[in-house]
């Protein structure tokens, strides 16, 4: 696919995103050499959280609408309670994540943020992780859900929680250099 180091990666949050799987994941692919833009519906630093304590911030390099797929490589989701809930009604972030799923380029969420995928209807008859109380909703959004740290089905990655971060990102590393993702049982 591409070099790590000439990817562009966008992940794409608001307000609540959960601190470890925005910054887990960036830091990992910025130490690689790769380009990470963080997209929201505005341009004002959007907050992180762990659990329910406020994090840090991150200012967005560029909004939703300013998004072209083509530009990108690879789309990072990360979870949080009110991120993807809040992203779930935004029909241009919505529209953005079913744009990545049919490019075929790596979409990768975790923890809460396949939620998002659901909200895509992406995830029909795609082997699927994420937290705990959203494995209904994947279920019922077509899904087979697994209980493993990362769940990878072609371009599609999910994982479960902020611990999963390191397979996580691991997951989406392996996808950009187009190498199979090893994948541990339950």
């Amino acid at each position: 696919m591409t070099a790590i180091a000439d990817a562009r990666i966008l992940i794409i949050a608001t307000d609540g995103f959960e601190d470890s799987e925005l910054f887990g994941p960036r830091e990992r692919l910025l130490s690689l050499g790769a380009k990470v833009v963080i997209a929201s519906p505005g341009t004002d630093p959007i907050q992180g959280r762990e659990h329910d304590e406020k994090t840090r911030t991150i200012a967005p390099d560029i909004t939703l609408d300013q998004v072209d797929v083509a530009a990108f490589d690879a789309l990072i989701l990360p979870g949080g309670v009110i991120n993807p809930d809040a992203l779930r009604l935004n029909a241009e972030a919505i529209g953005l994540i079913r744009a990545f799923a049919e490019s075929g380029k790596p979409l990768a969420a975790i923890c809460h943020g396949p939620w998002l995928l659901v909200e895509a209807d992406v995830i029909r008859g795609r082997t699927v992780t994420g937290w705990p109380s959203i494995r209904t909703d994947l279920r019922n959004a077509g899904g087979m859900v697994v209980d493993r740290a990362v769940a990878v089905d072609g371009n599609l990655i999910t994982s479960r929680q902020p611990e999963d971060v390191p397979a996580f990102t691991d997951a989406v590393v392996a996808r950009l250099e187009d190498r199979e993702v090893a994948v541990e049982a339950a």
